[in-house]
């Protein structure tokens, strides 16, 4: 069964909302699918113990029914719609053979593959209907309201959607951006990782774009809009996240491409065996009894169970350590990867900065934990990044922390205080400084061109030193972009919104070549969809909202769980729930060895099929042999495919994928 994200009306909610957006989310038993598959379940689990323990057939019986109805009559349905237009797909397929296994005594047989049918698709329509929620749950980012500024100065507020095109709007610190814009007037660093991916705020002033949904930060800002809600940055990437969904290929499991002509040949085969013998004179009680037995012999039971059982192992191997891949289609799909484009914050790095330099200036009298500890007892009342990244070094190493008297923070320059006695001004080089200072300006470019972003410390008006801060690479990041390179043949792509100079230095420590900076989340599904087209089945990485249209679009989308946005944990076929990116190429590895165990399951199921089929036309094949030959064949390929839940399993997975 397959399906597809079907946008749906999104209501704006009318009051303002100035924290975390509240998070859309569909409950289970809401969708009508998961009802009757919980139902199926229910009735099987209560029938099977009674049969097994030897209880009188009606006591279990009607419990099997209800199981098939509760189970059976949605798939049934979709299957004589699909009849009606002439297709003949695997639902009606399916209940046909539970139905046939059961007129032959085989009841729990046919329970047991309308409740993992029923299962099967209550899980494809909760995953679709968890990416609308959080597609939908996107634009609670962008406020409800914003403060228009009239001509004579006075503030109105109206909803986001009555803004037009040369308004201009007051965003005051904490707010969000009610709209995309250029700032007029006022300075200020604006959190725009949602749009951006770039791990710091960027600073703000006269002349500079802002987009909706962003997160202002201390200071003021008037912003003339330029686009309407409809077109924003963040209405756009909703725009493409669902038209990515939407005309994403759609994929299906090996027995599901091959299920027309399959169901069609059993079919008139069936009727063949029936027809033919009782036209040259045979009983008709022994034409049916053969035909029935060839439909059992020939029915996709064994097949569908010698492609499911490895998938669905792997997928429990998997999520054991760490990785939650959302059907048995997309663990196919993981396999087929011959690309892989991989995002920059929270991705390959931790997505925090940290302090990495620690530079005091010749002259200066400062050692290196001075210094430290005079910009962290400055910056710590700020609660700026950079200023948390300052604090907790100094933590890390044990300072102690002086408190700081007459704090101020400018917007987009940095804060000053007084430490022990004296003044201490800690922010950006080109704002704390006079235009002199040759060598502070040395140390500035060294830090910035090896990623760094720089950061000054004058002391009682002096240059004292420069901190560096960056946001450090994965510990696992270098080895999982070899494995990667190694198990498609290709090295990866760094995609990313943050500044070329950083990313480039970001992507030699991890060993990446072709690296794309200063990408919009447009840029990013462009990128990607560029390497579709060329051929390339392409694993997409990444954990932000500016992520999630490439997520989307991708052949596979994997996304880091552990601080990744809800659109992108929605959007992704995948989700590494311990953010462990080693994780990534162990999964693909694992996908790997299921297509080939899914290969030799086909092979075995085959041999079984073809055997009792012939034994069934050119012999006499008593009917209790060809129910037992197929539900050996079923239970043989079934034990082979939970091979993959050992241990062992991931162990050689994770070996090949280090290879």
């Amino acid at each position: 069964m397959t399906s597809t994200l079907t946008p749906q009306p999104v209501e704006r909610a009318k009051p303002a909302r100035t924290g975390a957006a509240p998070r859309r989310r569909t409950r289970v038993l809401a969708l009508p699918e998961a009802r009757w598959a919980a139902a199926a379940t229910v009735f099987f689990l209560l029938a099977l113990p009674l049969q097994l323990t030897g209880a009188p057939a009606w006591t279990w019986g009607p419990l099997y029914a209800l199981s098939y109805v509760t189970g059976g009559w949605e798939p049934g349905w979709e299957g004589l719609k699909a009849l009606k237009e002439r297709t003949l797909d695997v639902d009606l397929l399916m209940v046909v053979a539970a139905l046939g296994a059961a007129a032959i005594g085989q009841v729990m047989d046919g329970a047991l593959l309308i409740v993992i049918f029923a299962t099967s698709g209550a899980l494809e329509a909760l995953a679709t209907a968890r990416t609308a929620d959080s597609v939908r749950g996107l634009l609670d980012l962008a406020p409800a309201t914003a403060t228009r500024l009239t001509p004579d100065g006075d503030e109105q507020a109206v909803p986001v959607e009555e803004l037009a095109v040369g308004d201009t709007v007051l965003v005051r610190p904490g707010e969000r951006v009610g709209a995309d814009g250029r700032v007029l007037d006022g300075a200020s660093d604006v959190d725009q990782a949602t749009i951006t991916g770039e791990p710091l705020p960027a600073a703000k002033e006269p002349g500079d774009e802002v987009f909706a949904g962003t997160l202002n930060g201390t200071g003021a800002l008037r912003v003339r809009v330029e686009r309407d809600a409809s077109d924003s940055v963040i209405a756009r990437i909703v725009r493409m996240v669902e038209e990515a969904s939407e005309t994403k290929a759609p994929t299906q499991l090996f027995i599901e491409k091959v299920e027309q002509r399959y169901s069609l040949g059993m079919v008139a085969a069936t009727l063949a065996v029936f027809l033919v013998p009782l036209a040259f004179g045979e009983q008709l009680t022994d034409a049916l009894l053969r035909a029935m037995t060839f439909m059992i012999v020939a029915s996709p039971c064994a097949v569908v169970l010698a492609t499911m059982p490895p998938l669905l192992s792997a997928i429990a191997n998997a999520g054991r350590h760490g990785v939650l891949v959302k059907s048995a289609v997309v663990m196919e799909r993981l396999g087929q990867v011959d690309a892989v484009a991989l995002d920059k914050t929270g991705t390959l790095t931790e997505g925090s900065p940290r302090v990495t330099d620690v530079r005091p200036l010749p002259g200066s009298g400062l050692d290196e934990a001075e210094l430290l500890t005079l910009a962290a007892a400055a910056e710590r009342p700020s609660e700026h990044p950079l200023a948390r990244a300052v604090v907790d070094a100094a933590r890390e190493r044990g300072l102690d922390l002086p408190g700081a008297e007459d704090f101020t923070s400018a917007p987009g320059v940095g804060v000053t205080a007084v430490v022990s006695g004296r003044g201490v001004a800690v922010g950006a080089p080109a704002r704390l400084l006079d235009g002199t200072g040759s060598t502070v300006t040395a140390v500035a470019e060294e830090l910035e061109e090896s990623g760094r972003t720089a950061v000054l410390v004058l002391v009682d008006g002096a240059p004292a030193g420069l901190l560096g801060i960056a946001d450090r690479l994965r510990p696992d990041a270098a080895a999982t972009v070899a494995a990667l390179t190694t198990l498609t043949g290709t090295a990866p792509t760094l995609l990313t919104g943050d500044n070329p100079r950083a990313a480039a230095h970001l992507a030699a420590e991890a060993g990446i070549d072709d690296v794309r900076a200063g990408l919009l989340p447009q840029d990013k599904l462009t990128a990607v969809q560029e390497m579709e087209r060329a051929g390339r089945k392409v694993l997409v990485v990444g954990d932000g909202v500016n992520d999630a249209p490439a997520l989307a679009a991708a052949h596979t989308g994997v996304a880091m769980g552990r601080a990744g946005s809800d659109l992108a944990l929605e959007t992704a076929d995948a989700v590494i729930v311990r953010d462990e990116l080693a994780a990534v190429p162990t999964t693909v590895a694992l996908s790997r060895r299921a297509r080939r165990l899914v290969v030799q399951n086909l092979v075995i199921a085959g041999v079984f099929i073809a055997g009792l089929v012939v034994w069934d036309l050119a012999g006499n094949l008593p009917l209790p042999l060809g129910v037992a030959g197929h539900e050996g064949s079923t239970v043989l390929v079934g034990l082979n495919g939970l091979r993959l839940l050992r241990e062992t399993a991931w162990q050689r997975a994770f070996a090949e994928g280090s290879a």
